[in-house]
């Protein structure tokens, strides 16, 4: 059934909830150092870097849309089983990773606003939170909760550019031509990167699902999703990288790098709005954990449902499946006794590069299936051939630049 533009934009979801999970605290981060170090010189990195995942998981929902099969599936059945036992196990470590890195940063962002609980206390209120909100296993409240988050922090970071002045950034200067400013690639290389999530982006598969799209009918549908969605990730970094260049704050490395930003805002815009600036922080790093909680069991409960026959008819993943629920748990408890080490952003640091390994596997992945085993009307064009093989390109560099 044809629906017009207005139709449409009234169905979209999951795209703001992917925008959401992966608007977290490494992209607060990474855009106010960048913002504060070097203007507005690198606002088209996060330009690039929200349209390569844009490029990403349009090919995912593509491969998906046009197959009924989630990619874990096709990675069950097309690649060699050890290459999914690895995934498996990576995804084991880097749910761990990631659990400490959003309770430590929820942690940071509510300790900024109430100080009276210590940062550890706060993260592990926050993943008992979470945890109590994903068991609830309704997807649309879950959806709503992640619009009203993404829109409390976009409105708070659009109503502090509104106040500031920006005169002095030369904006459009930055844009055309781009450029790398001398000694600054590896930081060019974490703002591209650093937009828009890794592992996450798998999630998406499961969450328009959630929403009843099945079939090649749903992928213009998801385009403008995904579009909405990475256009506002795009806006909102470059709005966190101005706003941290106009106010200039003096910390400019770790965690504190917010809470400094949100200080000097506040003695700028007003002692009042270093209050509304926080709240935004938290959203940001809450509806990430919120994300994670929920969309991330998915993959675990979908490889244990095909790991023995891949090939089979399809089985949709249930949020009540033991799969789904003992992953939720592992992610919500087990992460917690890494906040005992007492090094919050080294956690959210370590995240992050985890993240960056797992993004050339993914390009090369969609680049394999979606040129082989999809119906040739929906396989890649040359032009996206030679954008994922770039992106791969981009992504193991950044790997390489981040672990070695």
């Amino acid at each position: 059934m044809k629906r017009n533009w207005t139709q449409n934009l009234g169905m979209i979801g999951p795209g703001l909830v992917i925008a959401a999970t992966g608007l977290g605290a490494g992209d607060l981060v990474t855009a106010s150092v960048a913002g504060a170090t070097l203007g507005a010189t690198l606002v088209w990195a996060v330009i690039v870097g929200a349209a390569i995942k844009f490029l990403l998981n349009e090919g995912l929902a593509r491969w998906q849309l046009s197959t009924d099969r989630t990619l874990l599936q096709a990675w069950l059945q097309h690649l060699p089983r050890w290459v999914c036992g690895y995934f498996l196990i990576y995804l084991c470590l880097w749910g761990l990773l990631v659990g400490a890195a959003l309770m430590a940063a929820c942690g940071l962002a509510a300790h900024a606003l109430l100080p009276q609980l210590s940062i550890n206390s706060w993260a592990a209120i926050h993943s008992l939170l979470a945890l109590a909100l994903v068991s609830r296993g309704r997807y649309r409240l879950f959806e709503n909760a992640m619009k009203v988050l993404i829109g409390l922090m976009f409105v708070v970071v659009i109503s502090a550019l509104w106040r500031i002045d920006l005169s002095g950034l030369q904006i459009a200067d930055s844009l055309l031509p781009p450029r790398i400013p001398d000694g600054e690639l590896t930081m060019v290389l974490a703002v591209i990167g650093g937009v828009g999530g890794s592992v996450t982006l798998l999630c998406y598969a499961y969450w328009i699902r959630e929403k009843g799209w099945r079939g090649a009918e749903y992928l213009p549908l998801a385009r403008l999703d995904l579009l909405i969605a990475y256009s506002v990730t795009a806006a909102f970094a470059v709005g966190i990288m101005l706003l941290a260049a106009s106010a200039a704050p003096e910390t400019v490395s770790g965690g504190k790098m917010v809470v400094a930003l949100a200080d000097k805002l506040g003695a700028l815009l007003g002692a009042e709005f270093r209050w509304v600036f926080l709240l935004g922080f938290w959203a940001a790093v809450f509806s990430s954990m919120l994300g994670v909680w929920q969309g991330v069991p998915y993959l675990f409960a979908d490889f244990l449902a095909h790991w023995r026959a891949p090939a089979a008819a399809d089985t949709t993943v249930s949020t009540q499946s033991p799969g789904y629920r003992g992953f939720l748990w592992f992610l919500a408890l087990p992460p917690m006794a890494l906040l005992l080490l007492g090094k919050p952003v080294w956690l959210v640091i370590l995240y992050s590069a985890a993240g960056a390994l797992f993004m050339p596997f993914l390009g090369l992945t969609l680049l394999y299936l979606n040129n082989r085993f999809i119906h040739q009307d929906q396989r890649n064009s040359a032009m996206g051939n030679a954008l994922i093989v770039a992106t791969i390109a981009l992504f193991a560099m950044i790997a390489l630049l981040k672990w070695v």
